[in-house]
């Protein structure tokens, strides 16, 4: 889904963005944090402006930046034990699964592995901490179709109700199909031509 060079137009109301640019991250050590996301998740280290007064560093990759902020207090930083993959979370998507659980093992780093079911589609997912306890989720999401939802539907509670609303737009579009082909033959005026449906 995320990564895509494919933009959904949005509406006018909206901001006019057109990318991710980077995430920030708070961190207890800017050296530690650094040497995580750069051995594990292959980011490296680009030019931060010298002009801030305040410790940290800039990493880039996969079209993506990460800032790494140095807490002014890292001992009153909280302390995150259990992965729990409901938590804020950056989300990466990979080639291969199993390598990537092959070489977290062999890191050293705990994980958890989750697999998501959507019709019939399946999406595997491990998440992982980073030092400071910031998830890193590492997936296939790409097996998931991006479907904008009808401006009408409400947000919230929408994943309970995905499945259904899926079938529905189906269902509209296909009595758009069969509407189309009742209708009179389509006129195309650049082959002065009638084309029916089959």
């Amino acid at each position: 889904m995320v990564g895509s060079s494919c933009k959904i137009e949005s509406s006018d109301a909206s901001l006019p963005l057109t990318s991710l640019n980077h995430i920030s991250i708070v961190c207890r050590s800017v050296e530690e944090s650094l040497n995580f996301y750069q051995k594990v998740l292959g980011f490296f280290p680009i030019r931060r402006p010298g002009s801030f007064d305040f410790d940290g560093a800039w990493l880039f990759n996969y079209g993506i930046g990460i800032h790494l902020l140095q807490s002014e207090n890292p001992e009153s930083m909280p302390r995150k034990g259990e992965i729990n993959p409901k938590d804020n979370h950056i989300s990466f998507q990979c080639e291969s699964l199993i390598l990537v659980e092959d070489k977290l093992k062999d890191m050293g780093i705990s994980y958890v592995q989750r697999t998501v079911e959507e019709g019939g589609i399946f999406v595997d997912q491990i998440f992982f901490h980073d030092p400071d306890g910031f998830m890193v989720e590492i997936c296939n999401c790409e097996n998931l179709p991006v479907i904008p939802l009808p401006a009408a539907v409400q947000v919230a509670g929408v994943c309970k109700r995905v499945g259904c609303l899926l079938k529905q737009q189906q269902q509209q579009q296909q009595q758009q199909k069969v509407a189309q082909c009742l209708s009179p033959a389509i006129h195309v005026k650049e082959q002065e031509a009638h084309i029916p449906c089959a």
